[in-house]
């Protein structure tokens, strides 16, 4: 045993549970914590500009980095306030991050001291567990706890608010003993796969529906291999994006009301059962007409939280379990099942995916200046490789980069997909790059989304966190205009101005080159479609050289609305370009590419 401060040994712990990296911003009431985390070496930490921040470069550290919880560390009073956005973002998508928050002294709780809030109470509704530690004694084992908790059954955030003195009270505490504890997932059995399987050899036009429980259990491998041995089309969800490659012959492409496909939701409309693993359906997936949704067809449900089982509706059958577990007997039934010669023959339905595959394709090839962004998204393609990771949050910008980009690995589309909160982007890049600072990692935001939390950028300046973002301006809240057309209204959404300082850009008034040069990063501004392809490829290289984020601004024109559902009904989107089939624009520049 040893002697040392609770906040000493809170920091030994998180290196035993595999912390490397932490992000947050110091203060008074949290001093005590960074001192133990100076004095104890070898956990990382990048100094963010707003606490906020932190919280999104926490989140996407743990979306790109699997087996590793993101850190986000504040002080007290409005710093855990700020992270709430974080926490809510985190337990929406099934995310682990730990937040730490410094308090004022026990003896002042509950007397309205200087920056002392109930940050326990506030945060309890967007965490697995938020607590205010009133005894030193119980750090070690509320941080143990939390890391239990953070890993068993759905996956999520945990805070944990330390006063000042239970920080600095010294106690006993042996860190050569400690263990984690066994993290409990629910697991599936022979007889529930068996039934479900049932299901699937009944029908006669299939889909499985994959969703980020695949990836959050890193079961992708398992996922592709049931598909391929049983021959049933796939539909990813936004965030199971990357569980099956876009040119993999079994991916059906998304559904959705907003980030669907032409031909992913063609397909699901044609279909009569359908295997969901680990997804929520979510209403962007389901959209809100349920009835349309669920048809005539069949569902089983696979997922790791029970109570998700039934909650937006009822299935033929639920099975709660780990997604990884699961798949695992999927697979082992679905070999046996092969070997016997009892799987039936799925060529038919399979062509006929792949057919609406080939030609149900949005158009993406523009010249048109003002750009068209559907252009920049046609570049992108084909400017990263496969190994790209891409970032991003919400808006028409992450909408159409859903519709028209491509993925082909897990963890390599990194959204926010239940909270989708403004600012998130540039964080969140900042966290994903220092997970894996050797893959390309692509950001991707709409003017008003990039502006939210600009400021981030020059963290990826000083501590050299190099990245290519890719700002689509067209000086609007684009997503709020479209939606403003059903009310017959186009108010308060309109961001241009002309700018004094820099009259060249005309109506799109914020100048983002001279702001992300200003705090230490590169810029290009594009306005010709032409000159994309080569702004990429300059901007790859800089990043590489200087080691600081880059940012590529495409001006496009001001309006351009994007397929989405009017009435919320999947089998009602509505297209606002031509089929991508006509002389001179071959689709070939939106399939995905077979490299």
């Amino acid at each position: 045993m040893a002697r040392m401060t609770a906040v000493r040994a809170a920091v030994e712990i998180l290196k035993r549970e595999g912390v490397t990296h932490a992000f947050g911003v110091p203060g008074a009431a949290i001093n005590p914590f960074y001192k133990a985390l100076q004095e104890g070496g070898g956990i990382d930490h990048t100094l963010a500009r707003h606490v906020e921040g932190a919280s999104h470069m926490a989140e996407g550290y743990t979306r790109a980095n699997p087996g590793n919880i993101g850190v986000c560390i504040g002080t007290s009073g409005p710093a855990g306030t700020d992270m709430i956005t974080g926490l809510y973002s985190a337990i929406g998508d099934s995310i682990p991050i730990l937040c730490i928050t410094g308090q004022a002294p026990t003896h002042l709780l509950h007397k309205e001291d200087f920056q002392a809030v109930d940050i326990a109470t506030i945060a309890k509704p967007v965490t697995k567990m938020a607590v205010t530690v009133l005894e030193a004694a119980q750090v070690p084992g509320v941080f143990q706890q939390a890391f239990h908790l953070m890993r068993s059954g759905r996956p999520g955030p945990v805070l944990i608010d330390l006063p000042i003195d239970v920080q600095q009270t010294e106690i006993e505490f042996d860190p050569e003993t400690y263990e984690p504890l066994p993290v409990y997932r629910p697991t599936a059995t022979r007889a529930q796969i068996e039934k479900a399987i049932g299901y699937l050899l009944e029908s006669e036009r299939p889909l499985i529906i994959a969703g980020g429980g695949i990836i959050n259990a890193d079961a992708s491998d398992l996922l592709v291999e049931f598909a391929e041995l049983t021959n049933t089309p796939v539909v990813p969800t936004l965030m199971g994006w990357g569980t099956i490659p876009d040119d993999h012959d079994l991916n059906a492409g998304m559904v959705g009301q907003q980030t669907g496909h032409r031909y992913g939701n063609a397909t699901f409309l044609e279909s009569d059962f359908v295997l969901g693993i680990g997804n929520r359906w979510a209403n962007r997936h389901t959209g809100y007409k349920l009835d349309v949704y669920r048809g005539e067809r069949k569902f089983v449900h696979v997922d790791i939280e029970p109570t998700q089982i039934g909650k937006i509706f009822a299935p033929d059958y639920g099975i709660a379990s780990d997604a990884k577990a699961a798949l695992e007997l999927f697979v082992e039934v679905a070999r046996e099942l092969k070997a016997a010669g009892r799987l039936p023959d799925r060529s038919a339905w399979v062509a006929s995916h792949l057919e609406r595959k080939e030609t149900l394709l949005r158009r993406t090839h523009f010249d048109d200046i003002p750009m068209k962004p559907q252009r920049v998204y046609e570049e992108m393609n084909k400017a990263f490789g496969k190994d790209t990771r891409y970032v991003t949050t919400i808006g028409l910008s992450q909408i159409a980069g859903a519709q028209m980009l491509h993925v082909y690995k897990p963890r390599h589309w990194i959204n926010c997909g239940q909270a989708g909160p403004l600012g998130w982007t540039i964080p969140a890049a900042l966290g994903v790059s220092k997970a894996d600072p050797d893959t390309q990692v692509v950001a991707l935001s709409g003017d008003y989304d990039f502006q939210f939390m600009i400021e981030e950028l020059a963290v990826g300046a000083q501590h050299r966190i190099p990245y290519v973002h890719v700002l689509v301006n067209n000086a609007y809240l684009g997503l709020i205009r479209q939606a403003q057309i059903g009310l017959d209204i186009n108010f308060q959404v309109n961001l241009e101005f002309e700018n004094i300082n820099t009259p060249e850009i005309g109506v799109y008034g914020v100048d983002h080159v001279k702001v992300a040069e200003g705090l230490g990063c590169k810029a290009i501004r594009v306005t010709d479609p032409n000159e994309l392809a080569a702004a990429f490829e300059q901007a790859k290289k800089l990043a590489q050289e200087f080691q600081v984020p880059v940012v590529v601004e495409a001006i496009l024109e001001r309006v351009t609305n994007i397929a989405m559902s009017p009435t919320a009904d999947i089998s009602a989107v509505k297209e606002f370009e031509e089929i991508a089939t006509e002389p001179g624009h071959a689709p070939t520049a939106i399939r995905p590419l077979k490299v």
